[in-house]
């Protein structure tokens, strides 16, 4: 099993580098993100386990992410524990009823910091044994907490959005879903795309898939659905 990540977005280079080596002394493993478009394309080369996150950024507003992530597959699960100067007390609900986990004013003490971080990653970890998260269809299985696709036991490698798709159409397998239920249950209700999208997500799926690729099929009009092969379903 790979050793548990923690991302930290924060566009303040000294309390980044400050903050990831306290928690790199502390044996947490942690990568650091300076704005949202690197946490994107962090989260699609890995999911984290818990995520630190700035309420002010140089792109987009934290409270933005946080709300992004809670309507995101794969990261709506995901610790989030909000890290700002701001101090109020409404500050700090609105936060958490936007689904923080946990608040840090700045300037923050680094052991308090390591401790709440750890806090965090121990959820996850209740999460993830709690929830069922192996699949498994034909040459498909699916690991859900692990994000690892194996097909003909051999490991496939997926972005982010491809694997959030796979792992939706494996868990109903048989059932036909349009292409705008699967933007609204894969992408998110904020999606603002066309469904071409959804073509082109199940077009490099496939290509990746190889010979099982025909285990998504297409269903002329309607959208797709993922091959029902076992007999027990």
């Amino acid at each position: 099993m790979s050793q548990r990540l923690v991302y930290y977005v924060e566009d303040d280079t000294n309390i980044r580098e400050l903050t990831l080596y306290a928690l790199e002394q502390a044996g947490v493993d942690a990568e650091g993100m300076s704005s949202d478009a690197e946490f994107r394309a962090a989260c699609a080369r890995r999911i984290p386990d818990a995520v630190l996150l700035d309420i002010m950024l140089p792109d987009t507003d934290g409270m933005a992410i946080l709300k992004r992530m809670r309507k995101t597959p794969g990261l709506k699960s995901v610790p989030v524990m909000m890290m700002t100067a701001k101090d109020a007390e409404l500050d700090t609900v609105t936060a958490l009823d936007a689904g923080a986990d946990d608040y840090l004013t700045k300037p923050f003490g680094m052991m308090e910091m390591v401790s709440r971080v750890r806090a965090l990653l121990r959820r996850s970890r209740v999460h993830v044994e709690r929830e069922d998260t192996v699949f498994s269809e034909g040459p498909l299985t699916i690991d859900t907490a692990r994000r690892e696709v194996l097909c003909n036991g051999k490991d496939i490698a997926l972005t982010m959005r491809e694997f959030d798709l796979l792992s939706f159409l494996i868990q109903s397998p048989g059932v036909v879903f349009t292409r705008e239920e699967l933007l609204q249950r894969v992408w998110g209700w904020d999606f603002d795309g066309g469904s071409r999208t959804v073509d082109v997500h199940v077009q490099t799926i496939r290509q990746k898939l190889g010979d099982a690729a025909k285990m998504i099929e297409t269903v002329r009009g309607v959208g797709y659905r993922l091959k029902r092969l076992s007999k027990d379903k």
